[in-house]
């Protein structure tokens, strides 16, 4: 095994990708061991002279991009090291997908480079896929395994060759053959169908779904293809444009977890607060053609992004305040015995470097709705089946238990991707026939229901028409509201079929919600919507007065809004009395030890408790495996904290600490190699 100290001189130059020539990064289409050493480690015997640090992952400076006259940003600079997190956020139309496909080498920046270092392999995943016209998606994932698939060829082939032949011809087929095995079990040839499994399992890809032709696939299918393809090419860094788009709870879990235990780095455009929460280190903030670092998750960027803006507010209006008063003074004795004065302080003014004043997102201004009362019970469910039919034949889909809405509740319609959730939305306000029982809206109930996808807008017409038909408003009062979902301008003239997906998004909601229902029924609201738009709705939906039932992957719109839970899966819908932290905490899976000894009668002695409660865990400890991901896990965070100390010895010339660190370092590295074995061994 190469290692760790020789891997770092394998890696030095460069190539750049300028308006006169672009770089196409290296795909990587082959699976090594999913734990690898760190590449910038330095030597175990590093000269006397002090060793130059390791060149970054990513190098970007100056770079500067423009569609037409209009400037998309400018004089963007980062630089990017192995193992780095970093999430890209921003309002929709701040550059962000043109920065990554820059990154990615999709597109040529109108000035500046952005380099990666040579032989670095990237996992590139667009937000829309490029739609192929040959194959299923199942070839599609299977590129990712190109050079393995190769190496079985050339091994049958191999092979064959020592059987038919003799002599040297022989000796130099088993000296390829035993060539081309090592370099098959380097690249993880024994189990990478075992790894595809585990991907595409994690991204929902049914067989038959793979089995689907790409040309006919969907949106959402190529993308969780092109994700899976990205992840199992084995990448060292994963360029990501809004990859949870298409994932459900199961699949988000899943893609964090991935993430969280990845040995690479990533660069991920995403509007999920909850995902980039879990999975982000760095935040990039694209806006107004700017981009900003800040250091933690979102959480931590959002805390310091307010704080940044509030102290520029402060000393916006105290600088305005000074210069109101230089210029009354100016204006005072322009001429006079002060004149001299008035003159110095003019030029002392020109001179003064101005702060600008803090520019808030561009995004929906929303104003609390209300909505007239209703009878207790908004909407009550009896023996409710729903499905479709196909045939002629019933095809259900939910069974959905007994329930009652009460006025003013907030429930949130959550489960896996194709379960029927929609369907499910569609039958209780009516639009589709049930399979079987009933569903009926309370007394005085008026509802308000955006779909996904927006599909119930009037495409014939323009955005203001659209408004006005469902609400008559007159013209300067329309246009006013429209400006509050971003449509100023002549933009409230353009014709809806024109609109790209947000502002169809936009659009629906400004005509859902000027109708003020007193009972709000979404489905998937926030898609296509930015963070900043998502938080507005979040708002004025947290002081909605009526009724509210939703469906939506975004946890953490679920998170401040919903008090209780419609879960749809296996077949049938049951309520969740309680929050959506409570229900995830509730389903962290049970240890087999500790759910025998909940079926079992309790001791009522709390002593007695306190004693069986502590032989439980030593029981469970005595009999449990190790647990070699927290063991692995522990060990390179280890390896880590070894590397940094050796990079700041090195930078220090301290040749004792960089011996004994050296040693501890190679140590550390052995027992990680054994613990994997063993894992692998288990398995």
């Amino acid at each position: 095994m190469q290692s760790v100290f020789e891997r770092n001189y394998s890696r030095g130059a460069t190539a750049s990708i300028t308006p006169r020539q672009s770089l196409t990064p290296q795909k990587c289409y082959h699976i090594q061991a999913p734990i690898r050493t760190n590449p910038d480690a330095v030597p175990l015997n590093p000269s006397p002279h002090r060793q130059p640090k390791p060149m970054p992952a990513l190098t970007a400076s100056q770079l500067s991009l423009f569609y037409g006259e209009v400037e998309i940003f400018a004089d963007v600079g980062f630089q990017l090291d192995d193992g780095a997190r970093i999430g890209i956020v921003g309002p929709n139309g701040g550059g962000k997908t043109s920065l990554i496909r820059i990154l990615a080498g999709e597109l040529e920046p109108n000035d500046g480079s952005a380099v990666w270092r040579r032989g670095l392999r990237l996992g590139y995943v667009p937000q829309t896929p490029a739609q192929t016209a040959h194959g299923t998606l199942r070839d599609e994932v299977m590129l990712a395994f190109t050079r393995l698939r190769q190496i079985e060829d050339e091994l049958a082939a191999s092979a064959l060759d020592i059987q038919v032949t003799d002599t040297d011809a022989r000796r130099r087929s088993e000296r390829r053959y035993d060539a081309l095995l090592r370099e098959y079990e380097a690249l993880g040839g024994y189990d990478y169908m075992h790894r595809l499994e585990r991907v595409l399992d994690g991204v929902a890809l049914s067989p038959q779904t793979l089995d689907t032709p790409a040309s006919a696939a969907s949106g959402g299918e190529r993308t969780r293809a092109a994700l899976a393809r990205a992840l199992l090419s084995d990448p060292d860094f994963l360029i990501l444009d809004e990859p949870t788009n298409y994932l459900d709870f199961r699949g988000l879990d899943w893609l964090e977890t991935f993430l969280s235990r990845f040995a690479g780095g990533f660069i991920v455009v995403s509007h999920d607060r909850y995902f980039l929460d879990k999975v982000a280190e760095r935040i990039l903030e694209m806006d107004n053609g700017r981009l900003q670092a800040f250091p933690g998750n979102y959480s931590k960027y959002r805390a310091l992004k307010d704080e940044a803006l509030r102290r520029q507010q402060i000393e916006y209006e105290r600088q305005q305040e000074y210069i109101e008063r230089e210029e009354a003074f100016i204006r005072r004795y322009r001429a006079g015995q002060r004149a001299r004065e008035a003159r110095g302080r003019a030029t002392r003014l020109e001179r003064l470097q101005r702060i600008p004043k803090p520019q808030s997102n561009d995004s929906i201004h929303l104003q609390s709705v209300s909505a007239n009362r209703t009878g207790h019970i908004a909407l009550r469910t009896s023996k409710l089946s729903v499905g479709y039919r196909e045939n002629g034949y019933d095809m259900p889909l939910l069974r959905v238990a007994d329930a009652e809405l009460e006025r003013g509740s907030r429930t949130a319609v959550v489960g896996s991707n194709g379960v029927g959730k929609s369907t499910l939305i569609e039958t209780l306000l009516g639009l589709a026939p049930p399979i079987s029982g009933s569903a009926r809206l309370g007394h005085n109930v008026e509802p308000g229901y955006y779909s996904q996808g927006s599909g119930d807008l009037p495409e014939r017409s323009s955005v203001i028409d659209a408004l006005l038909d469902a609400r008559n408003l007159r013209l300067p009062d329309a246009r006013n509201y429209l400006a509050r979902f971003l449509f100023r301008g002549d933009d409230v003239f353009k014709p809806v079929a024109a609109l790209s997906g947000g502002e169809r998004s936009r659009l629906a909601l400004a005509r859902l919600l000027i109708a003020a229902p007193n009972m709000l029924v979404l489905d998937e609201p926030t898609t296509h919507l930015d963070i900043p738009s998502r938080e507005a709705l979040e708002q004025a939906l947290q002081s909605y007065n009526g009724t509210l039932l939703f469906v939506s992957h975004d946890r953490r719109l679920i998170s401040s809004l919903a008090t209780q839970l419609w879960v749809a899966e296996d077949g049938a819908v049951s309520m969740f009395k309680g929050g959506f932290e409570d229900w995830i905490s509730g389903r962290q899976p049970q240890s087999a030890d500790a759910a025998a000894q909940s079926q079992t009668s309790k001791p009522r002695n709390p002593a007695a408790r306190r004693r069986a409660a502590a032989a439980a865990r030593q029981k469970a400890k005595r009999d449990a495996p190790p647990d070699y991901e927290g063991i692995i896990t522990g060990l390179e965070t280890q390896l880590a904290q070894i590397d940094a100390a050796l990079r700041t010895a090195t930078e220090r010339q301290s040749v004792a600490d960089i011996a004994r660190l050296g040693e501890e370092y190679a140590a550390t590295q052995a027992l990680l190699e054994r613990t994997w074995s063993e894992w692998s061994e288990r398995s």
